[in-house]
């Protein structure tokens, strides 16, 4: 075991307090308090600079229920810390202790700094990790590794609170915190930053999103590999810091800024009505496999955290990998879900969060069986009395299981299904209507037999992880070679279609197919039950220029270019009015499933299916591409009192004769949409609708979607 030289310490310290967990400000210093069930000895280092050496080494001699504490008296917010933790370097039984190593605190609320690239953190490894016969690396890494921050929760709220939107009222706009404003063409004053991000929300509120889902934002490591090439985790898929906001999206004006510049981000979101969802990653960390860093949980007490495998004679030396990462995070030990419950608690409380997403959460259900609804996670979260108010999303899928349909019910999910359905349809592929009404309706074969309802099914056609909108309009197949391994990357399944030109063209009849299909995929996705995620920059046509896996690439590739705005303001206009809506006929967001049952007895089913004949739809024909539907807008209150909305949906590529089903003799049917039409002139404008004639058909041109309001 490696030793580390001991210093009287020139602080008073006293016993302090096992809780709570982290560096908490109290009037008379700081109380810090570790968990570390295998540990034999614990010391608090603090730092008065970054890249210096400690100032004073503190033993923390009490222990209680397994967490380190003592109280430092005088010590105040903006303290620099870390810690070594002492014990046993047994890595054949799961042991990694290296007194040698400073170590990053889980609860940490800030961190000093982003670990750059001169920084050499191959001293933050074990020097034989890959050799059974072990040897300890007793190299320092005091100045290399960025130290934890004290600090103090207070802000002025100036009295903000929660939108608290009723989830089938949510558009969710993800996006990515710094690329949203990182392009030089954002003209904002602190470009890349929370601040940044603020400058432009006044964007947001005009195109109608009312949620952003941010990428995740916790403190993140970028791997060495990527590093090694010139590339960076962008995404943020890599979670150092569990409490401590990504210190790069700071105007780092000075040590731990970013707190509250976060905060005065999400709370001028609510001043604009707008939710912060968090994407977040609790089911593996930045510590890699068993040749990864040793940064913080691994160094700490890492058969606690982490799940482990091996065989008979070193059953701890590995790392189990549900997550691809390297490791999965051990959410069957309570102290793990502690951690994340705290950390949870602590994003919506201190730093005043809506909801969250969780990444691979199919992980956060797992114990040795495989996948269960029950899961000790689950139970927790749900009486958790702080998270039972918040949202709460499930990507329903990890490494090896796929569980669309199977969270608990006070959990909604991303709906890979809708997105893999819509994007056959649209570009014309057989056998989807069936399977395309489920999805239009709320997916209730996935989410109705557990007490769920049709929001709980978050529907979306693109997201970060893939093509584009545009991109999946403009191109057959993935173009990763940025990415550095020889377009291996990405998924190859992206029922994707480029109409006729791979890439960019000056074609201007592909250019007018391509903006159609686009404006076709975002009606879908709006009017479909559900609700609904656009990916950002998705209303501008953004492009990735067919990268399909851009999680490394954090420059104009993946960075929002807002002059695209202007040349692309005929999407922009279309999608606000999409939106818009979506706010006026409120059936399009009604809560529960659409059944086809007459649910207010006006003898008009609440949804009425239809083949182009106005007869059923023959669901089971493989041939059919055209679909249409009546939507009874009684059924939900709007100001638009009795009306009806008839739409079609042609994914063919020859025109349909469409009979209109019959209105009271009072009523006619009007055109509000039709995406055939000529750029600009594709809507009609409330009150202005355009009265059919003749009134019991239409003919809809292939490749279109018309929207019809009887009333």
């Amino acid at each position: 075991m490696a030793k580390v030289p001991r210093r009287r310490t020139k602080r008073a310290t006293e016993t302090g307090s096992f809780f709570p967990l982290g560096a908490t400000v109290q009037l008379e210093g700081v109380n810090f308090a570790l968990y570390s069930r295998d540990a034999s000895e614990v010391q608090l280092l603090l730092f008065d600079r970054p890249d210096g050496a400690p100032t004073d080494v503190i033993p923390v001699a009490n222990r209680t229920k397994f967490v380190w504490h003592t109280l430092v008296l005088g010590v105040k917010p903006g303290q620099l810390y870390g810690y070594k933790v002492l014990g046993d370097f047994d890595p054949a039984n799961g042991k990694r202790f290296n007194g040698a190593k400073l170590l990053i605190d889980p609860y940490a609320k800030a961190l000093s700094h982003k670990a750059s690239d001169s920084d050499n953190l191959l001293l933050a490894y074990d020097s034989a990790s890959a050799d059974r016969d072990l040897s300890l690396d007793a190299r320092d890494n005091n100045r290399l590794v960025p130290k934890a921050i004290v600090v103090d929760d207070a802000f002025a709220w100036q009295g903000d609170v929660s939108p608290a939107i009723p989830f089938e009222r949510l558009i969710i706009y993800e996006v990515h915190a710094k690329g949203f404003t990182a392009h030089p063409s954002s003209r904002v004053k602190s470009p890349g930053t929370y601040l940044g991000f603020a400058e432009k929300i006044p964007y947001l509120k005009k195109l109608g999103v009312n949620a952003v889902e941010l990428l995740p934002v916790h403190e993140s490591y970028a791997e060495d590999f990527l590093r090694g090439k010139g590339l960076t985790n962008y995404w943020g898929y890599n979670t150092l810091g569990f409490f401590a906001p990504e210190s790069a999206y700071g105007t780092g004006r000075k040590p731990g800024c970013q707190v509250a510049e976060f905060k005065t981000m999400v709370r001028k979101l609510h001043k604009a009505g707008i939710e912060v969802i968090l994407d977040v990653v609790y089911n593996h960390t930045a510590e890699g496999n068993e040749l990864g860093p040793t940064l913080s949980l691994r160094g700490i007490d890492n058969r606690t955290y982490y799940c482990l495998t091996g065989g008979p004679r070193d059953p701890g030396r590995f790392y189990s990998n549900l997550t691809g990462c390297g490791n999965t995070l051990n959410l069957t030990n309570p102290a793990v879900i502690r951690l994340v419950l705290d950390s949870l608690r602590y994003w919506v409380d201190t730093m005043h969060v809506d909801g969250f997403r969780f990444d691979l959460a199919s992980v956060l259900g797992r114990d040795a069986s495989g996948f269960v609804g029950s899961a000790a996670f689950f139970h927790a979260v749900a009486q958790d009395p702080v998270l039972q108010r918040v949202k709460l999303i499930a990507e329903p899928w990890d490494l090896g299981t796929y569980q669309v349909g199977n969270f608990p019910v006070d959990w909604s999910e991303w709906n890979g299904r809708f997105r893999d359905t819509v994007r056959r349809f649209v570009k014309g592929d057989r056998e989807c209507v069936r399977d395309l009404g489920a999805r239009l309706t709320g997916s209730a074969d996935l989410y109705g037999d557990d007490g769920r309802s049709a929001f709980n099914s978050v529907n979306f056609v693109t997201c970060h992880d893939g093509f584009t909108l545009w991109d999946l309009v403009s191109y057959d197949g993935k173009h990763n070679e940025v990415n550095l391994e020889d377009n291996r990357d990405g998924s190859d399944d992206n029922s994707s279609w480029n109409c006729g030109v791979e890439g960019e063209t000056d074609d201007p009849d592909v250019n007018r197919l391509r903006q159609q299909l686009a404006k076709n995929h975002m009606c879908i996705l709006l009017f479909s039950s559900g609700t609904p995620m656009l990916l950002g920059g998705d209303e501008f046509l953004r492009t990735q220029r067919g990268n399909n896996n851009a999680y490394c690439q954090d420059n104009d590739l993946t960075w929002f270019d807002w002059d695209r705005v202007a040349t692309q303001r005929d999407m922009v206009t279309f999608v606000k009015k999409a939106i818009a809506l979506t706010r006026r006929c409120t059936i399009l967001q009604r809560r529960k499933f659409l059944l086809g049952q007459d649910l207010d007895s006006d003898d008009v089913r609440d949804i009425t299916w239809y083949g182009p004949d106005l007869g059923k739809p023959h669901w089971d024909d493989p041939e059919l591409r055209t679909l249409c539907y009546q939507l009874d807008g009684s059924e939900e209150p709007s100001d638009l009192g009795e009306y009806r909305l008839f739409v079609i949906l042609n994914a063919d590529h020859r025109v349909q004769g469409v009979k209109l089903p019959p209105l009271p003799e009072t009523r006619c049917w009007r055109r509000i949409l039709d995406t055939s039409l000529e750029p600009g002139k594709e809507w009609c404008d409330p009150g202005k609708e355009v009265v059919m004639e003749p009134v019991d058909h239409y003919v809809a041109n292939p490749r279109s979607v018309v929207v019809l309001i009887g009333n």
